[in-house]
């Protein structure tokens, strides 16, 4: 059997295998191996078995991963996230939809040093969703807003989804969280504004919160500086060539550990935020030792190449093939976990966009944004999920018709994206 039509079955089986509730990691390990044996023999696909772990554990650039983890958890364990809240809450004190609003610009704020969309939705919305109910907030505007407030964890740096998509296709992690930088403070404002849009339309869903005065606003600005602090350190450093996104990762999680000893945080709580971190950091290097395994498999089957080939006889310009990869990822993001998807998908997809002339960089922030969209779309909806085991009083349908105009702003960011490359791409180093 030819190398092209076993690397077809392989990925046909993958897919069978995630139907039937396979894990992701667990089953790119089981493709890869087999399917390399098929093409070579079974001794290097043992011999895979020995080297790709140490390869994917020893990879300097990876240990990034565990220090972003490691940031957000504290910041979520030390108190970081309600003083964010309360700060958020004061400056739109007021406003019609002020709360919901609040609680977009708190995740954005705390996603900025969490670098996890499911980590962000469910820290805020343990935060922010009581007190967005106390006011009488409809249930369905308010796990809507965290929900997609959620997401942005996704895109704004440091984002793991930006550092894997990076490290899979060998791009400068520095150069990937540049280009998230303009696209997640878009997707920051444009869901601010779709807030006011809704309540605009519906202004029964939500109510005016209590006005606070000038001072009050100026002073509830203390709140942001330990995330402004870390998250300016961090970017600027990395930016300015002062460290590197590994070193500055780093650099990042040893402050914000200062501020929760600061705070009080001691033992008990420190070697539960290490627990959550080891757990985390596992189920994500077990993904990326699977997806390394698949894509020498992908490699060997020559599969990408006959896409490639394929794509180049139908003449389609670079952009409608760019809509196509898009529009899959779309679809898959119903289904698939974001991580998931990415380290499954991207050793398929790049030697397609390699080949036809894509920038790697563009691409990468339409495809993470694209996966961002699958974070908050039936019937998966990861970031829906999680805020539906943070509030069971509120349905899913709930949540789903909630988050239905935030969908609507991301494929509008998307549209920006594709049509003005140069948001993407301004901040290059």
């Amino acid at each position: 059997m030819e190398s092209e039509a076993i690397g077809a079955i392989g990925l046909g089986l993958l897919l069978v295998l995630m139907i039937l509730r396979v894990p992701v990691a667990l089953t790119m390990l089981i493709v890869g191996v087999v399917g390399f044996a098929q093409i070579i023999s079974w001794d290097a696909a043992v011999a895979q078995l020995k080297t790709v772990p140490v390869e994917v554990l020893s990879n300097y650039s990876f240990s990034a991963v565990p220090m972003f983890i490691l940031m957000g958890v504290l910041a979520a364990h030390s108190g970081m996230a309600g003083k964010l809240f309360d700060s958020t809450r004061v400056i739109c004190g007021g406003w019609k939809g002020g709360l919901a609003i609040a609680a977009v610009g708190s995740c954005g704020i705390f996603s900025a040093i969490s670098g996890s969309s499911l980590a962000t939705a469910s820290t805020m919305t343990r935060v922010a969703l009581p007190e967005m109910e106390r006011y009488g907030y409809n249930r369905g505007l308010a796990t809507g807003a965290l929900a997609a407030g959620g997401t942005l964890g996704i895109m704004i740096p440091p984002s793991i989804a930006l550092l894997i998509y990076a490290i899979l296709t060998e791009q400068s992690v520095g150069d990937m969280f540049m280009a998230g930088l303009i696209p997640g403070l878009l997707g920051l404002v444009m869901y601010s504004l779709t807030v006011t849009l809704v309540m605009w339309l519906r202004p029964s869903l939500a109510v005016a919160g209590e006005p606070t005065a000038w001072k009050e606003k100026l002073l509830s600005l203390t709140g942001l500086v330990p995330f402004f602090g870390v998250f300016l350190v961090m970017i600027l450093g990395i930016y300015f060539g002062a460290f590197t996104p590994t070193e500055g990762a780093s650099v990042g999680a040893f402050a914000t550990l200062l501020y929760a000893l600061v705070k009080g945080m001691r033992g008990a709580q420190l070697w539960a935020s290490v627990q959550e971190t080891l757990a985390l950091s596992a189920v994500v290097f077990f993904m990326l030792v699977g997806a390394e395994t698949l894509g020498y498999f992908i490699s060997v089957s020559r599969i990408s190449f006959s896409i490639t080939d394929m794509l180049y006889g139908m003449d389609l310009t670079p952009i409608v093939v760019v809509l196509c990869i898009l529009a899959l990822y779309f679809v898959l993001g119903m289904f698939m976990d974001s991580i998931a998807m990415l380290v499954i998908t991207v050793p398929v997809v790049y030697p397609i966009i390699q080949a036809m002339g894509i920038d790697p960089v563009w691409f990468g922030i339409l495809t993470v944004l694209t996966v961002e969209l699958g974070l908050m779309t039936p019937p998966v909806g990861m970031n829906v999920f999680v805020i539906k085991a943070m509030a069971p009083h509120v349905g899913l349908g709930e949540i789903f018709k909630g988050v239905a105009p935030f969908v609507v702003s991301d494929l509008l960011r998307l549209a920006l994206l594709i049509a003005f490359p140069i948001l993407s791409t301004m901040f290059l180093l």
